[in-house]
């Protein structure tokens, strides 16, 4: 079996935010599949997908904080008109990736017990954002 459907998720503010329950809520067929694949394709430049702590939101925060620093609004950048924020939310969403591929496993992604879906918002106001999951199983 195969599909593929468009995730929809709500407007964030810049940061790192757990998006687990948000995802997986949509896909209504992923607890049919016994054993298969979820791809998660976030379409856009200035976000990315990524697996991490879903515990202690502390994480998350600490994440931003590195990011800030690592990739800096105020530095230099020749492509700048869309805003400051907008090129360093390019350089971190290639820099974590826009893309996740997860094993499923009676209904359920096999995450770590810690693992949950992240998405790093990197733009200060990057409104709505689309996620195509394709799911592949049996």
């Amino acid at each position: 079996m195969w599909l593929q459907q468009t995730l929809f998720l709500s407007a964030k503010p810049r940061g790192f935010h757990l998006i687990t329950d948000e995802v997986l809520a949509q896909i209504r067929e992923l607890t049919s599949i016994r054993v298969g694949l979820l791809h998660l394709l976030l379409q856009h430049t200035s976000a990315s997908l990524t697996l991490n702590e879903n515990c202690d939101p502390s994480v998350r925060l600490d994440m931003e904080r590195h990011f800030l620093r690592s990739v800096p609004d105020s530095a230099s950048y020749e492509h700048d008109y869309e805003g400051g924020d907008d090129m360093p939310a390019h350089i971190k969403s290639s820099l974590l990736g826009a893309s996740l591929t997860l094993p499923v496993k009676h209904g359920q992604p096999e995450l770590g017990r810690w693992q949950g879906i992240w998405l790093g918002e990197h733009r200060i106001y990057g409104g709505s954002r689309k996620i195509i999951a394709t799911l592949q199983g049996e």
